[in-house]
């Protein structure tokens, strides 16, 4: 009788998995909550203790590292030496394992996790389990993602498991222990030490794209083990996602991500949005946000950080729209969606607080920093001009300062009533950026009389200043840092605009 070890973090699919193998004739050993969850479901479990005949150690942290395991693992089916040696040890060979391992990149992805947490969820069994099998992967299956299981088990049904097949299984071990190797690495590196000396990045194809920002490119998508990323992509309907479509797609949810209490919408054109604004709901965010530019709003991508109900899938319903993205959707409104068959719906969870790292590819390496995580907090803003924000002012600058984080620099909002009026980015200078923002609230019939002006940097001149006032902006936020932020206060006080310093810069390049 074939045997499967499986020790599991993450439960999702597991006893379907385990009945599955039952079924077909396999006898299951599990550990701890696994087992409990299995038995629970009726399915007749072999505790790991039994196989070893010693008892978990320490609050779980022993129970698989022992010869009784990694024996069963190891030894070599075809080597009758290697058989003698675990008959004689009385160690029944393991065919299969079914392992993921404890959770710790979602763990430090908490705000406020403690080091002590963070290191109890540094697996050390898991990895030894999935190495030991995946080197004698030709004779071991094993199965380290939730998502192989159904495919698997039709595998083992047709007797399908070829060598090259046994390979890719093993591949994607060593992938996914070296990802959860190298964020251990980067989280024990203190921070006063910079990012670490040696970098590994492992990510696995999860799907293969039609060509890349042009027809001559082949492209993929690479997902890495990072929670709350494109790894928990699903999309609903639709054609096939694009490169271009999935670098929109996470443009507009990094946009919308800023907002935990309200509901936001961002229409995103080539990475940067075109509309974006916060409401009481996700209708009246929407609403708002496709009324910054109506115009660039044809063909882009739409998205939400909260479900999407039905009306707001109806008032989508008469504008063409690339990507419709959201955290999920309520069915009648996947209903109204599915009217566009072309429309291509993704759910994708909302990711805040995630420490992770950035990558930008330059020839010859990678340029590496922290990833960008908007701060809402207040308590370094400082007001040097003459007038402080009105209580309206106050409010459409603090959307104003999380909406200017998701344009590219050099990134100017025009904001009204928690809306974007106006939206100036990637300009050679700041000033002209300040020039576009106004250009196009005015293209798009809205005033920037009475509007706030948020500035993703400083203003390195008062020219950017003196246009804003001259369109009647009455309040800036800006980081502040100038050589010549006299001069720009003193510009803003002729004005007699508010001007809000934040001390932090939110470039994009």
């Amino acid at each position: 009788m074939p045997r499967a070890l499986i020790s599991v973090s993450d439960k999702r699919g597991i006893v379907a998995f385990a009945q599955g193998l039952i079924q077909l004739g396999w006898e299951i050993v599990s550990t701890g909550g696994t087992a409990t969850a299995l038995r629970s479901a009726g399915l007749p479990v072999m505790a790991v203790d039994a196989v070893t005949g010693f008892p978990e150690l320490l609050d779980g942290r022993v129970k698989t590292l022992h010869p009784a395991v990694h024996g069963a693992l190891l030894a070599r089916r075809e080597m009758p030496a290697h058989m003698a040696a675990i008959a004689e040890r009385g160690i029944v060979p393991i065919d299969l394992v079914a392992v993921n391992l404890y959770p710790f990149q979602m763990t430090i992805s908490r705000p406020g996790v403690s080091f002590a947490d963070a290191v109890e969820n540094i697996d050390i069994g898991g990895p030894s389990m999935l190495r030991s099998a995946a080197k004698n992967h030709e004779s071991v299956l094993p199965v380290v993602d939730p998502t192989d299981y159904p495919g698997v088990l039709d595998l083992l049904r047709r007797g399908a498991l070829t060598p090259e097949t046994r390979r890719e299984f093993a591949a994607k071990v060593f992938a996914h222990t070296a990802d959860y190797d190298a964020a251990i690495a980067s989280f024990l590196t203190p921070k006063e030490e910079g990012l670490p000396r040696m970098l590994g990045l492992a990510m696995e194809r999860m799907q293969v794209l039609r060509y890349g920002e042009n027809p001559s490119q082949r492209a993929a998508l690479y997902v890495t083990q990072e929670p709350r990323g494109m790894r928990d992509l699903t999309q609903r309907q639709g054609k096939e996602l694009s490169f271009n479509n999935i670098l929109d797609i996470d443009a507009a949810m990094a946009a919308v991500a800023c907002w935990s209490q309200r509901p936001a919408c961002s229409v995103i054109k080539h990475t940067t949005p075109c509309g974006i604004a916060v409401a009481g709901s996700a209708l009246e965010a929407f609403r708002k946000a496709r009324a910054t530019d109506p115009v660039s709003a044809f063909g882009s991508v739409i998205a939400f950080n909260t479900v999407v109900d039905r009306g707001t899938a109806q008032a989508m319903s008469d504008l063409f729209v690339e990507v419709v993205v959201a955290p999920s959707f309520h069915d009648d409104a996947l209903a109204v969606l599915g009217a566009k068959k072309q429309l291509r719906v993704v759910e994708l969870p909302v990711s805040r607080g995630a420490r992770a790292l950035d990558f930008k590819r330059v020839r010859g390496g990678f340029l590496v920093q922290d990833q960008f995580e908007f701060d809402p907090s207040d308590a370094a803003w400082t007001v040097p001009t003459d007038r402080q924000p009105t209580e309206p002012e106050w409010g459409d600058l603090r959307f104003a300062w999380g909406a200017v984080a998701a344009v590219r620099s050099n990134a100017i909002v025009l904001a009204r009533g928690e809306m974007a009026i106006g939206i100036g980015a990637g300009q050679m200078s700041r000033v002209d950026s300040s020039f576009l923002a106004v250009h196009k609230a005015r293209q798009q019939g809205h005033d920037p009389a009475g509007s706030v002006l948020a500035s993703d940097g400083f203003f390195p001149f008062a020219d950017g200043v003196e246009q804003a006032g001259e369109a009647g902006v009455t309040a800036i936020i800006q980081p502040g840092g100038s050589v010549r932020d006299a001069e720009i206060i003193e510009a803003a006080n002729r004005r007699g605009m508010a001007m809000v310093m934040t001390g932090r810069r939110q470039f994009r390049h």
